[in-house]
């Protein structure tokens, strides 16, 4: 299964999820991410949250859907927080998408351990998520029920 995790700028909650998801991914899942309006740069913070977590920020890079066309996505998963007020962004194919937002750890105002505890509190929820989604016996699921546990899980 392959799914693509988008937001804004991909430089801080899809690369997040993007790496979170693959270094918990069991053999036949994979993820990539992508933003709308990519910033062109992974913030420092998000890579160094996923370097003391233990897991690889090799390849991780800010990108727009151009770099993965032509490869079929299974599931896309938005994770911009309509909230705050952000358009997500629309991937327009026939993956099944979902939303699962996430506040933007980057708007956190305070010290460097308000900040930080921001960006550790988004890979926790990231972590559990996806745990979840590997959790689902899609082989034994119709669409519209692998789509309603998608949604599920968000919660």
């Amino acid at each position: 299964m392959k799914v693509l995790f988008m937001c804004t700028a991909n430089s801080c909650r899809s690369i997040l999820s993007e790496a979170v998801f693959n270094h918990l991914a069991p053999e036949g899942f994979e993820a990539v991410s992508s933003g709308s309006f990519p910033k062109g740069q992974v913030l420092p913070r998000s890579l160094a949250t996923l370097q003391a977590a233990g897991i690889s920020t090799e390849g991780l890079y800010s990108k727009d859907n151009d770099a993965f066309e032509g490869s079929p996505l299974d599931v896309v998963i938005t994770v911009c927080d309509k909230a705050a007020g952000e358009a997500c962004p629309v991937y327009f194919g026939p993956a099944l998408k979902a939303h699962w937002g996430l506040e933007d750890p980057s708007d956190v105002q305070g010290d460097d351990a308000a900040v930080q505890a921001a960006f550790d509190a988004t890979l926790d929820i990231i972590a559990m998520r996806c745990r979840a989604l590997f959790a689902v016996p899609f082989a034994g699921l119709s669409r519209a029920e692998v789509k309603a546990e998608l949604d599920r899980i968000a919660l």
